[in-house]
């Protein structure tokens, strides 16, 4: 996903694909291999969904309108303009990141599959690996210690 300058954090790819990816990946999993479904009632999983649905949608939104007021791109192969620690920056690094994760369990819920569930850990790892890890080496090699003291202060994920 390399982007024309290397004034981007080069991550493996676009992180709602990734989390898609996965999804996917569980699912082909689900009915080609093991069909086990979720041991829950169907109305406590789709409350559950509703409930994941929802904290998910909630952080994004709020981050892509911190990026817009701080005109900077919420694309990781963008070049960064400027580093956003307010609103819900203030709370968690990664809201969207964040906010995926908890879609990414509505979807499984609703889609009745343990094998999407399963998944989950190694879509968070990759995300980590893949996605978080060279932001933060990016963003502390552009901003220095204006990102390492956000760092310290506000968690990387909740």
């Amino acid at each position: 996903m390399a982007h024309p300058t290397d004034d981007n954090a080069q991550v493996i790819a676009p992180p709602p694909l990734i989390y898609l990816g996965f999804l996917s990946l569980g699912l082909v999993w689900h009915f080609g291999v093991a069909n086990d479904p979720i041991p829950l009632d169907a109305v406590v999983r789709h409350a559950f969904a509703i409930v994941f649905g929802a904290a998910g949608v909630v952080p994004i939104v709020a981050a892509l309108g911190s990026f817009r007021r701080a005109g900077t791109p919420p694309q990781p192969w963008e070049p960064t303009q400027t580093i956003v620690t307010t609103g819900i920056y203030g709370r968690t690094r990664n809201p969207m990141y964040l906010g995926m994760a908890s879609i990414y369990l509505a979807l499984a819920l609703v889609l009745n599959s343990v094998a999407a569930l399963v998944l989950f850990v190694p879509v968070i790892l990759v995300m980590e690996w893949g996605v978080i890890w060279r932001e933060e080496r990016y963003l502390t090699g552009k901003f220095g210690a204006v990102y390492t003291d956000y760092q310290h202060r506000v968690r990387r994920w909740i």
